[in-house]
Formats: structure tokens, C-alpha cells, sequence
């Protein structure tokens, strides 16, 4: 058992696959991804470890470049005790680097900027070697028109139309929907069936990014008018958004810090 003297703050960048699990935060009774680190590394370490992600993932989302944080002892490795539970949560999860941060790092709240990627199969037939990753449409669909569409979200706005309303807050007031996104935009990929939405922002709401992606597909296939993103924007009305894109298709690519918090971004 590792001696708890001299506790220091740990961070890690995490790949994982969603889709067997549900979610990324801890919920007693499933299996999820912080659910899997703590109990490796309570087999590791002897006592149990509180982390904290810096983005809340749903069921069946994957990450490429999660980041969390946890308090350790000075005697820890951090980067032996990423291999370690690389090597226990294979193959579904894998620590791709552990590090110390300073005392006042916070995976969350020290973030500067969220990037997520979501992709979708556009093409009559799907791809069943990646139906657990992608979102199969089988529409053509306008890119030009969907990057028109993606350009009203850039900036700051209110989400109400695009996010799950949250529960309110301790003294009964309502939380604040209103995000920045700093860019976003839609590109063919290889092969030309893969479709791909990048989304950087500062933070994001719950069910934003999918809800994004199923309104501007919904515009690309012709099932919305261009025009609409803004009045659904503007609206600030959950009934008036398009389609929540389902969760396979998106993947939290990068989490990013200021280079004094955490040593930069994690990729």
C-alpha cells in the first residue's frame, strides 16, 4: 500500500472507445470509464482516488484526448501509473500519459478550450466496421449549405435551443445556456463517404455538439432551410432544434490549457 504523505496534483490525457460503457463519469451500478480507473487504481495504490474529467461524456461517446485530475502521493510516478492502468483497462481504455500539474490544476475548470469531432457515414449503404463510430445518413448531403449553417454558431450565444436544460441551481435559479464557440465547420474526409464536424469551444452544454450536428445534417439533407439555424438560434427553444445526432459518432479530441496550468494542451 502507497503511503499518503506528501500529496501532490496529477493529471492524465485518456483515449477510450464509449461504446462499452455508459458515460464517462462515475454512476454506481454500470460501467464507466472513471468507474474502471478507480478501481485499477485502488488495486494499484491501496486506497480509492477522486477524479475529475474535464468533460462529462454520455454513453457510447468515445475521447481521444480526455483529460483528468487527481491528487497522488509525492512517491507516485505519474507516468509509470498511466502505463499501469493502461495495461488494466485495456483495450478499452488506454492513459496515454500521466504528469504532475500544479497544486491549483483543475481538468475542468483550468480548461481554455474543448475540441470535438463527430462523424458521420454519408452514403446509401453504412460501414458496419465503423457502426459503433459514425452516424450512417444515408441522404446526400450539402456540405456548403452546412458550413453556412455553422457559421451562426460561432461566437457567443445562448444554447437553450441546442442543449438538454440542466437542473437548476442550489438556490432554484436557472443555469446559464450561453456558450462560446470559437470555430466550427464540416469537411469530406477520406474516403469521401466519411463526413466530419469540428467544434472548438470554450465549454459546452449537454447534448450541445450532437444536437448541433443533427440540426446542420438535418440542413444538409434538406429537411431544414439554411435560414432556420438562426431562428432556432435565436429562439432559444429546445422543440425547435433538428435531430440529436445519436452518440457513436462523436469523440472528444482535445482538451486544452493555458502552458502554466498542466503543461499545455493534451492531444
Amino acid at each position: 500500500m502507497t503511503t499518503w504523505s506528501d500529496i501532490r496534483r496529477a493529471w492524465f490525457v485518456v483515449t477510450y472507445r464509449g461504446t462499452a460503457f455508459r458515460g464517462a463519469a462515475e454512476s454506481p451500478g454500470v460501467r464507466t470509464v472513471i468507474g474502471e480507473l478507480r478501481a485499477a487504481c485502488e488495486q494499484i495504490l491501496g486506497q480509492p482516488i477522486e477524479f475529475t474529467l474535464a468533460g462529462r461524456t454520455d454513453a457510447g461517446v468515445h475521447a481521444l484526448g480526455q483529460v483528468i485530475s487527481c491528487d497522488l502521493p509525492g512517491a507516485v510516478d505519474p507516468s509509470d501509473l498511466a502505463h499501469r492502468l493502461s495495461r488494466m483497462c485495456a483495450p478499452d481504455i488506454a492513459v496515454r500519459s500521466g504528469d504532475w500539474a500544479p497544486d491549483d490544476f483543475n481538468a475542468r475548470f483550468s480548461a481554455s478550450f474543448r475540441s470535438y469531432r463527430y462523424h458521420v457515414w454519408n452514403g446509401p449503404v453504412g460501414n458496419p466496421l465503423l457502426h459503433d463510430l459514425t452516424w450512417h445518413v444515408a441522404q446526400s448531403l450539402d456540405l456548403d449549405l452546412m458550413n453556412e449553417a455553422a457559421k451562426v454558431v460561432v461566437g457567443q450565444h445562448d444554447f437553450s435551443s441546442f442543449c438538454r436544460a440542466p437542473d437548476p441551481a442550489p438556490d432554484g435559479s436557472p443555469l446559464s445556456l450561453v456558450r462560446t464557440v470559437i470555430s466550427a465547420s464540416w469537411t469530406r474526409g477520406e474516403p469521401s463517404h466519411l463526413v466530419m464536424f469540428d467544434i472548438v469551444g470554450m465549454a459546452f452544454c449537454h447534448q450541445m455538439v450532437r444536437s448541433l450536428a443533427g440540426t446542420m445534417v438535418d440542413i444538409g439533407s434538406g429537411r431544414l432551410l439554411l435560414h432556420e439555424m438562426s431562428t432556432i438560434l435565436d429562439g432559444k427553444d429546445r422543440q425547435l432544434a433538428g435531430r440529436v445526432a445519436p452518440p457513436q459518432g462523436l469523440v472528444l479530441m482535445k482538451v486544452g490549457y493555458e502552458k502554466d496550468r498542466g503543461g499545455g494542451g493534451a492531444e
